[in-house]
């Protein structure tokens, strides 16, 4: 079971950090072309939820990995698992619907990962 946790965690950790760049990264005029809730939401919002996508890629992979402050592993995913509650909803909001199995999936595996390391399969 730990190798699996650790597969969901490293999946969503990749997810989560590629995401997260490319909203730190792009300017907003270029993410509105692929995200069309970019454009009601300012750069520095679209730039903060980016920040929090990197953090929580960090946050469900680092401390596990190092053996300090493992309590944040399970933590990080509770957060993201909320995230990705958020995104559906916005997604639905926006008309783009067809990304909500990405995140049914993504929910999915941050609740297993917080599940199993809050619960029978710590560190």
């Amino acid at each position: 079971m730990n190798v699996a946790l650790w597969i969901a965690a490293g999946l969503l950790a990749a997810v989560n950090l590629a995401a997260g760049l490319t909203k730190l990264l792009k300017p907003k005029e270029a993410l509105v072309q692929q995200m069309k809730w970019a454009s009601d939401f300012s750069a520095r919002s679209v730039h903060g939820i980016g920040l929090v996508e990197v953090l929580g890629a960090i946050g469900i992979v680092v401390p596990g990995a190092v053996g300090v402050a493992t309590v944040l592993v399970p933590v990080a995913a509770v957060g993201l698992a909320l995230l990705q509650v958020g995104a559906a909803i916005t997604n639905v909001r926006y008309g783009e619907a067809n990304r909500l199995p990405i995140n049914v999936v993504l929910i999915a595996l941050a609740v297993f990962v917080a599940w199993g390391r809050f619960g029978p399969y710590p560190f």
